[in-house]
């Protein structure tokens, strides 16, 4: 029988790996983004303090309003745009972009291509 790692183990682990080689700063925070079955999420964290600056999902009323479903790729460039606007207000431009150990495509993409049309650089 062969046993094989589930993919959730497998993106924790890339997760992982991933988060030791870069962090959040004041100058630079961490753009995080997590993605369940229903909902997006995406925070901006700074990570010298280990505060959340920015957050935004599909779960808030304001966000969920403008969405017709919150597991799609439109979703997610809606929330990358909330999400870009809402750290602009705070004065914060440049981040480092954390997928989540999730592969960069779909979703994720649609989210950081938008957060970066809306003025966030990374």
């Amino acid at each position: 029988m062969v046993s094989k790692e589930s993919r959730a183990k497998i993106r924790e682990k890339k997760h992982y790996r991933m988060r030791n080689r870069f962090a959040g700063t004041a100058e630079r925070p961490r753009l995080a983004v997590f993605r369940s079955n229903n909902h997006m999420y995406a925070q901006v964290i700074d990570d010298s303090i280990g505060h959340t600056l920015v957050s935004a999902s599909t779960l808030q009323k304001e966000v969920k309003a403008e969405l017709e479903k919150t597991n799609n790729v439109e979703a997610a460039a809606y929330l990358g745009k909330v999400i870009a606007e809402r750290a602009l207000e705070k004065g914060i431009k440049e981040v480092v972009f954390d997928r989540g150990g999730f592969i960069y495509q779909g979703k994720v993409k649609a989210l950081a291509d938008a957060a970066r049309e809306a003025g966030l650089e990374f």
